[in-house]
């Protein structure tokens, strides 16, 4: 027997289907926005001999609900206003120590604000700030404890991403990317923030010239100015100047000759004035420097096109390679390496730089012999220099202080080694096949043009030589052809 309905089960039932499906209308209805995940900081480890460097990348809006500094609206102009407050606020929640619960020192230097977006994430502001952690005499900078709880011990669903960027004994060198090496978060079941046990394991300075050695190979392949420069004054080696033109060929012998001066005299300068400059940490501007490297490709795509300093090429090379150098320096200045780093350093990346180098040149070696031995050699060279000089003029323009197109496309075109790399040994190959073919060839015409022909032969008639002294003849035969064996 079932019990009556009353009309209050009946409406309280009502009620409650209603409610569900009103939930369920809003929860399938929800906007995308309403669940969007909040952006996460980053920490990212520069390790060097003695110290290691911290950028912080913390989303203004969780740092304002944890520190109450709000920079939401602050410009980039008013910060250092704010500036000791925050440096204060960063110190007080940054506490790395040795293994053993030795303190570090903790400096907090550079601040700035800046527009960023994570991965799932919308657009929103930064504040990205440096800090110097260092630890007491004797201490390891790869191995310790980093306790952090920069904005996670007020916002308890915020998380801390921790990675190296740069770290010499471990061959990461390149700066670029990232290698992560553990996550801050709020531990729920103690409801505590852990420290992060950093270890980056053993490092070696043989990884460190191994990492500059490939370093130095892949600056030169992606630094299209540098390689420019010496292609374009490698281009005119194969030629004769001639009353202010080029006309004519040297020989192969001569061209090898001035392609190994060019060469080695680039090579001597720019590993001059690398060693100087690094070694002596001296700090000069780029962009003087830069620009330099600029006109000198400009002054060599004139050269291409006409002979501005015939047969002292390699003393050009070697004057303008001391400005390259100086922009290879910059390189190892950005890494703020200790002396005995830097010595391994410059000889691993100096090294990349020489090898790549010297690849390149065989590779282009071929196709510069073949193509001054072309009928086409003067449009080719003209329009390979107008092209090179467009280039220069563009990047001069911009180093000056007026960005352009022309100088982006110019810069682009480093971004594809590959094509590059594979350009040049398909010209090298089919430039090797047409020279061998030409020999070939020119053997075969040779062999068919000297041809044995059989002297005619006496008749032995009466009143001929043979007839009347065949004694003698016979002697003379055989003496010419005594002769013609010896």
């Amino acid at each position: 027997m079932t019990r009556p309905r009353t009309w209050l089960t009946t409406a309280l039932r009502r009620v409650a289907g209603i409610a569900i499906v009103v939930a369920a209308a809003l929860l399938l209805g929800a906007s995308p926005a309403a669940a969007h995940p909040m952006p996460h900081s980053v920490v990212q480890l520069d390790v060097y001999k003695a110290s290691v460097t911290a950028r912080l990348e913390l989303p203004v809006g969780d740092l304002a609900t944890a520190s109450g500094i709000d920079l939401t609206d602050t410009e980039p102009s008013a910060l250092p206003a704010k500036a000791t407050a925050v440096r204060a606020y960063l110190g007080r929640h940054i506490r790395p120590t040795s293994l053993k619960g030795k303190a570090w020192q903790v400096s907090i230097g550079a601040l700035s604000l800046s527009r960023t977006q994570q991965t799932s994430t919308g657009p929103y502001r930064e504040l990205v700030a440096k800090a110097v952690l260092t630890p007491p005499a004797g201490g390891d900078v790869r191995h310790f404890t980093l306790n952090y709880d920069v904005i996670v011990h007020q916002v308890v669903t915020h998380v801390t991403l921790v990675s190296v960027r740069q770290d010499w004994a471990a061959g990461r060198v390149s700066g670029e990317g990232a290698t992560q090496v553990g996550t801050i978060r709020l531990d729920v079941r103690h409801m505590s923030v852990q420290p992060l046990t950093v270890d980056l394991g053993k490092g070696s300075a043989w990884r460190g010239f191994v990492a500059m050695l490939e370093l130095g190979g892949n600056h030169i392949l992606t630094g299209t100015d540098h390689l420019l420069f010496l292609l374009i004054l490698l281009l005119p080696a194969p030629l004769r100047a001639t009353g202010g033109r080029w006309h004519g060929l040297v020989g192969a012998r001569a061209a090898l000759g001035r392609i190994g001066r060019i060469t080695l005299a680039f090579t001597a300068g720019h590993s001059l004035a690398l060693v100087a400059t690094a070694l002596s940490r001296l700090e000069i501007p780029s962009w003087p420097v830069e620009a330099f490297i600029a006109a000198s490709i400009l002054v060599g795509a004139v050269h291409a096109i006409r002979p501005l300093f015939p047969d002292r090429e390699a003393v050009v090379a070697g004057v303008f390679g001391l400005g390259h150098g100086m922009a290879f320096s910059f390189v190892l200045a950005e890494m703020h390496l200790a002396t005995g780093q830097l010595v391994f350093s410059l000889l691993g990346f100096n090294l990349g730089i020489e090898l790549v180098q010297l690849l390149l040149v065989c590779l282009a070696l071929p196709s510069l012999l073949v193509i001054a031995r072309m009928r086409v050699q003067p449009t080719l060279r003209v329009g390979g220099a107008l092209l090179t000089g467009t280039a220069a003029l563009g990047w001069l323009v911009d180093r000056l202080g007026a960005p352009n197109p022309l100088a982006q496309a110019a810069d682009s075109a480093g971004a594809h080694t590959t094509l590059m790399l594979a350009t040049l040994v398909l010209a090298a190959v089919a430039a090797v096949g047409w020279t061998l073919a030409t020999r070939r060839r020119a053997l075969s015409e040779r062999g068919d043009g000297v041809r044995l022909r059989p002297e005619p032969r006496p008749e032995a008639g009466p009143g001929s030589e043979l007839s009347r002294n065949p004694r003698e003849h016979a002697g003379h035969v055989l003496g010419d052809s005594r002769s013609a064996g010896g």
